[in-house]
């Protein structure tokens, strides 16, 4: 349980925090603007039709560059906390070196004081 709690402790919550209204707010939109996608209005003209069609392409170029931001800022918030996670892995490793050594040097002092 500690390993979770040392875990939360090395994650940038302030950067994770300051980011979530950006990407809650980008999702947001790009739900709402997938959700109000209508037909394709039925016309006799096929220029009208052909400019819905154009209207439509440009919505959907919107909404997959809104789309791919959204994406890539969830991406660089990932590898931040995927390199707190490293570090944290890099500490762990080293904490428990540190204490394999210092039960090993209680261990010998141990044998050494009840041994004379």
């Amino acid at each position: 349980m500690a390993g979770w709690l040392t875990a939360f402790k090395v994650i940038p919550w302030g950067e994770v925090i300051a980011a979530a209204p950006a990407i809650a707010k980008g999702a947001r939109q790009l739900w709402a603007s997938v959700g109000k996608q209508d037909a394709l209005p039925a016309s006799d003209a096929p220029g009208d039709r052909l400019e819905a069609l154009e209207a439509r392409v440009e919505a959907l170029r919107g909404e997959l560059a809104a789309s791919a931001e959204l994406v890539t800022t969830l991406a660089e918030q990932n590898t931040r906390l995927i390199d707190a996670v490293a570090i944290l892995r890099l500490r762990t490793r080293v904490l428990l070196a540190l204490s394999g050594a210092l039960i090993a040097a209680v261990v010998g002092l141990a044998v050494a004081v009840f041994f004379r």
